[in-house]
């Protein structure tokens, strides 16, 4: 399979590809901002003679200004993608009345302006043969109804967007061969997490929760599209 996931230099996003990376027959194209993690990431599995790792080294926070770029890369090495993940995420924890513009900006160009960018983009690589699945990757703190936190109310309603998107683009494309869905996540303990909520341990490791996105993203579209579906213990 081709796959691409976003966010994989660290955390869920590299925990998910090194198990795709264990089928050798797949093709992984990994972005991050962050060269370093991902060549490591594909040293990692190139040592263990693993699936073909493919760093994309781009800032998707400036995904305007780099499309030209991420659409070639991508058509160099893919002529189709079977599997988008979209787990880059931005999260600071701070209280709505403290949080300025910038940061306000920041998260949703990259928890929704970034991912909804990029599956616009290789949408034209989608559904061709077999049924394509784009997997976003929302938080509980974006489903209605669920526990809500402070300090994390434009990251909530970042994510509260993007899960909403998915709903709207698998009733857009539902006769195109693609299936939209998203993964609300509770927590993880993630550097992503941990940076946030310092001395918190949540109940569910970055390998754990990556174990059901990529068993998801193989299996998911052949029951779901257009779902939003909690992935946590707790209640609400």
């Amino acid at each position: 399979m081709n796959i691409i996931i976003t966010g994989a230099s660290r955390g869920i996003g590299r925990e998910t590809a090194k198990i795709f990376a264990a089928n050798k027959e797949n093709l992984i194209i990994v972005i991050s901002r962050s060269k370093d993690k991902l060549f490591s990431l594909k040293t990692e599995c190139s040592d263990k003679g693993a699936g073909k790792i493919i760093p994309l080294v781009t800032d998707l926070e400036n995904i305007k200004k780099n499309e030209k770029m991420i659409y070639d890369f991508v058509i160099k090495h893919m002529k189709s993608v079977d599997i988008l993940i979209n787990n880059a995420g931005f999260l600071q924890n701070t209280l709505f009345s403290e949080t300025s513009g910038d940061t306000a900006e920041r998260t949703f160009n990259i928890n929704f302006f970034a991912p909804a960018q990029l599956i616009k983009l290789l949408l034209p690589l989608m559904g061709k043969g077999k049924r394509s699945h784009v997997i976003n990757i929302s938080s509980m703190g974006a489903v209605q109804g669920s526990a809500k936190y402070p300090g994390l109310a434009y990251y909530s309603a970042s994510k509260a967007a993007i899960a909403n998107l998915t709903e709207c683009l698998a009733e857009e494309y539902k006769e195109h061969n693609i299936a939209f869905n998203c993964l609300a996540l509770g927590s993880a303990n993630t550097e992503m997490f941990n940076e946030a909520f310092p001395g918190y341990k949540a109940a569910v490791t970055a390998q754990e929760m990556a174990i059901l996105i990529s068993d998801f993203a193989v299996k998911g579209q052949k029951y779901f599209n257009g779902k939003i579906l909690p992935v946590s213990g707790s209640t609400p």
